[in-house]
């Protein structure tokens, strides 16, 4: 080639360089904001509600926690399997929460609140069930190692569905600090709808920061399960961060007291940090504390919530590359790059902590004085959007690593539900192998498009393979997603654009009746803090227990045991009991000519107040209803 050709290919290519940097990236937040919320409409767990949008999605996991006799139906599963780890959710209610009581006005502009609020409570209802005692916290559902042996839709699990909680003797205060923050926020986040709501939400969240702070320990020493999925590097984090959320929710001067006493021990103005994620807490405990020392409220704590402002604005110069040589990596494209695996998690978390940062800072006109130079709060937003940016397709591959955003796309994500086609569709059931070697493995795009899943992302060197199999860079996260709520509706507002997103006509916030109290969907479950069950007015309780178990052919079957116990201070005679949904045999009651219909036996005439009886029974499938009919 003469140097006449190479001078004009060399010209081409300028001319392609610049004709790239002149496209115009007019991205629509708000439509990647109700995609975004589709994603956990995707990842839920349970009894679906009637105004379930994704449509490929059935119900699943309803017996979630039987076999430990407590109802653990419903969360969100973790990402493309079906396991639910409790840290992560937690950790993405938290960013929810936060999302809400920050940009109330931006979400309620755009039509999102119902959709918002909705996403928040399926997952704090979820956790009001799983504390069912102040020091007890069910953490997860699922076993990730047989989980990841099959690849079959939530639909049709037949991996086990062991349940594993925390306690005095197996502390977990990572975990317990993490849901204690979770509650919090949400807490803040209803308090304008449903203050009932809101303050039982609170009232967990109180329970779970004592739980924490005083039976310490990592989650995962208790449950060896989670090891491989989801290790924690510490709990100190979240002790902070949890008592952190729980002074903005109440004001009350103990828990600020606590950040700053424990300042030095838990290092919240020891770690000068760089990563923002369901693990390492401390950039947003330092951003939030820094909010409190803005404000004015910092009062005799003053010194100490300054040095936990410095390291808040360490992590910002380091992600905007302005902390002499100490920053946040990014790959050639700009995206900040922190882990191998699920990428994308990471810079969804830092870019919404800065997008909070920098509506703190701007508010009172701060400007950061970093090592290389002063940072407007305009730059720290410019920075988290352009991540937001890259996330949507503004990066070398052009491609939008929000599932359904844009016309590129990938189309083989990581997903086991998503993979495979719909029980609406494919009515049998799908085994273990079968999904392995007719789904998972076929070279088609997958029949279900999982609109809003943030996917793991590309490389160091944007680099990016839609791959099925490739589950670093294509299975999705809810704490991957969640940070974007609050990023995409900020960005949103400062658009100005109303998308076709708002004629999906999403519901606004209804606060439940005044009868509605938060309670297992099987009544006889123990409630939160209670190990019995009790109607109101009744002179009885029902404690309900699952005391064996097996499997013959593909039925599970169980042993449950109820005991009766007069709670009032007279006898009870003529007691009649309402048994509905038996299918097995009962032992230790006498039927009734009545269908459904029980008493005692004849050999027990009267129920001496405190006195019990028990009553077993045995059938597959869900616990029967247990109510009373008559006494006297």
């Amino acid at each position: 080639m003469g140097i006449s050709s190479k001078l004009q290919l060399i010209s081409v290519l300028l001319v392609g360089l610049l004709a790239l940097e002149a496209v115009s990236y007019n991205f629509d937040y708000g439509n990647a904001m109700d995609k975004t919320l589709l994603f956990f409409e995707a990842q839920r767990s349970g009894k679906l509600p009637p105004n379930q949008r994704v449509k490929w999605r059935g119900d699943s996991g309803l017996k979630d926690g039987f076999l430990q006799g407590v109802n653990l139906v419903g969360g969100y599963y973790d990402a493309g399997d079906h396991v639910k780890f409790g840290l992560p959710m937690a950790y993405s209610l938290t960013m929810l929460g936060w999302s809400v009581v920050d940009y109330r006005k931006e979400i309620a502009d755009v039509n999102q609140m119902g959709n918002t609020l909705a996403a928040i409570k399926w997952g704090t209802d979820y956790f009001i069930k799983a504390h069912t005692q102040p020091n007890v916290l069910w953490a997860q559902v699922g076993d990730g190692d047989s989980d990841h042996y099959c690849w079959e839709r939530a639909e049709d699990m037949t991996t086990p569905r062991t349940a594993y909680k925390l306690d005095p003797s197996h502390p977990g205060s990572d975990l317990a600090g993490e849901a204690a923050a979770a509650f919090a926020a949400a807490s803040l986040a209803f308090k304008p709808y449903d203050s009932s709501y809101s303050n039982l939400l609170l009232v967990h969240a109180k329970q779970l920061f004592s739980f924490a702070d005083t039976f310490r320990g990592l989650y995962d020493d208790s449950i060896p399960n989670a090891q491989a999925f989801y290790t924690s590097s510490g709990y100190s984090d979240e002790l902070l961060w949890s008592a952190a959320w729980l002074y903005r929710a109440t004001y009350d001067e103990f828990y600020l007291k606590y950040v700053v006493d424990n300042a030095v021990s838990l290092g919240g103005t020891g770690w000068a940090v760089r990563e923002f994620s369901w693990d390492n807490k401390y950039a947003g405990v330092q951003i939030l504390l820094t909010k409190i020392l803005l404000d004015g409220a910092g009062g005799s704590y003053t010194p100490t919530l300054k040095q936990y402002q410095a390291k808040a604005d360490y992590f910002t110069c380091a992600c905007l590359q302005k902390n002499d040589g100490y920053n946040v990596a990014l790959t050639p494209g700009g995206l900040i790059y922190v882990r191998e695996w699920n990428n994308l998690q990471y810079a969804s978390s830092a870019a919404f902590l800065l997008s909070m940062y920098s509506d703190y800072l701007s508010e009172k006109k701060i400007v950061l004085q970093c090592p290389e130079g002063q940072v407007q709060p305009s730059d720290v937003l410019s920075f988290a959007k352009s991540q937001a940016d890259y996330i949507l397709g503004k990066n070398p591959k052009a491609i939008s690593y929000l599932v359904g955003y844009g016309q590129n796309y990938p189309i083989h994500v990581h997903h086991r539900g998503a993979s495979i086609a719909p029980i609406s569709v494919l009515h049998t059931a799908v085994s273990c192998i079968e999904g392995f070697e007719t789904w998972y493995r076929r070279p088609q795009a997958n029949p279900n498009v999982i609109h809003g899943a943030l996917l793991g992302g590309p490389s160091k060197t944007d680099d990016f393979s839609d791959d099925r199999s490739n589950y670093e860079q294509t299975e999705p996260t809810l704490s991957g997603s969640a940070p974007l709520i609050g990023l995409f509706v900020k960005l949103q507002s400062l658009s100005g654009y109303r998308g076709s997103y708002r004629h999906i006509s999403p519901t606004p916030y209804q606060k439940p009746p005044a009868s509605y109290h938060p309670q297992p969907s099987t009544p006889n479950y123990k409630s939160p803090g209670s190990s019995n069950y009790k109607a109101p007015g009744a002179p009885v309780t029902f404690l309900h227990s699952i005391i064996s178990t097996w499997t013959i052919g593909p039925t599970t079957y169980y042993k449950h045991r109820v005991v009766v116990k007069n709670t009032s201070q007279k006898p009870i005679t003529n007691l009649k009991l309402i048994i509905e949904n038996l299918s097995g045999s009962l032992w230790g009651l006498s039927p009734c000519p009545e269908k459904n219909i029980y008493e005692l036996p004849q050999w027990i005439k009267i129920l001496k107040p405190g006195s019990e009886l028990t009553f077993v029974y045995v059938q597959g499938g869900a616990q029967a209803k247990v109510s009373i009919k008559s006494y006297h």
